[in-house]
């Protein structure tokens, strides 16, 4: 009896080790990814790549499985089937090799394999512009300029001559809208609002309102807008895209991410498609990209640095927000700015 009680003790005691033991290592293997996934010197990927995970992980893992928005892959491949360019937020679910599964969240960075090209320009004309529109969608057509400008109580839709400050027609808002975005389709004009989860659609010619529509659920905010050809882009200050159905707008036809070579690009904003591509601000960056909407991925990128401090007056909002064209160059403008500058691509 006392043999066996003491053969009992022995194994327990063993047990209890191997458990000590395998809880450290596991604790430890966490500790590791987790700081790898904080880690500065995080590394990027492309389409294509294979996970590079810490050989802690690797070594102590009978099966890596990872759970992107809801889909899950056995692989440690970039799929393209299941991350976007940018962020990515990941669940590696980890089967041990004595038998557990463990948990932990991370940020896999999915970047274009080509750097942005920096695209150069030449103002070779500047336009008054009225310095109380807060300007959120910027369009033109010849020398017709639609704008979309915002702030509650202070809302409007305005169309009027490149060169004039005096609106010919003004289509004001009720004080609770937040107008955003706006594109042309034929001769209708869509606009987006901020926070009201509605949009709008007008008679171009007159500005005179035609219905509304809800905004998808998806599109938490709507920010920027533009018509391809064939359907509305919108963004909602995240990196995606969101291509919408032009006959039925609160339906999401595909969503596309945005990135370059090095970076992510959150807070897309105005918008505007030209010869193919998609042209974007970066809320609270003078920066243009150029996008190619198959993709997702910055292919260029304007600076406007010096146009921008030239125009905020010290106000961090006053940033630039108004992108359109005139043949191919380019009409950019802000909120709260007193120009438009015509800028030659070259």
């Amino acid at each position: 009896m006392i043999r066996n009680f003491i053969k009992l003790n022995i194994l327990a005691g063993f047990a209890a080790v191997l458990l000590l033991s395998s809880c450290k290592k596991n604790e430890k293997m966490m500790d590791t990814l987790a700081d790898y996934n904080n880690s500065k010197e995080k590394k990027g990927y492309h389409f294509g790549d294979k996970l590079s995970l810490p050989k802690e992980v690797t070594d102590n893992a009978e099966s890596i499985t990872l759970s992107v928005e809801d889909q899950e892959s056995s692989g440690l491949l970039i799929d393209p089937k299941l991350f976007t360019l940018g962020d990515n937020n990941v669940i590696f679910m980890i089967k041990t090799k004595s038998g557990e599964t463990l948990n932990q969240d991370a940020t896999i960075n999915v970047f274009a394999k080509n750097p942005e090209q920096n695209i150069s320009y030449q103002i070779i004309a500047e336009y008054p512009h009225d310095p109380n529109n807060f300007v959120e969608g910027f369009l033109a057509e010849g020398n017709t300029i639609y704008e979309s400008d915002g702030l509650e109580k202070a809302s409007q839709l305005i169309k009027y001559t490149l060169g004039s400050k005096v609106p010919a027609i003004i289509e004001k808002q009720p004080p609770e809208i937040f107008s955003e975005g706006c594109a042309v389709v034929g001769d209708k004009i869509y606009q987006l609002t901020y926070r009201n989860k509605i949009g709008f659609i007008y008679d171009k010619n007159t500005l005179k309102k035609l219905s509304e529509f809800p905004l998808p659920n998806v599109i938490g905010e709507g920010w920027g807008l533009t018509y391809d050809g064939k359907n509305l882009v919108a963004t909602d200050g995240s990196k995606n895209l969101y291509f919408l159905d032009v006959n039925d707008p609160s339906k999401v036809v595909k969503k596309v991410s945005v990135a370059g070579n090095k970076t992510t690009y959150d807070n897309l904003n105005e918008l505007e498609y030209h010869n193919g591509f998609i042209y974007s601000n970066v809320w609270h960056n003078p920066i243009i990209l150029k996008i190619n909407p198959a993709t997702g991925e910055a292919v260029g990128k304007f600076d406007f640095t010096k146009i921008t401090k030239e125009n905020n007056h010290g106000d961090s909002e006053n940033v630039l927000n108004g992108i359109a064209f005139k043949g191919d160059n380019m009409l950019i403008t802000g909120k709260k700015w007193a120009k438009i500058y015509e800028v030659a691509i070259k």
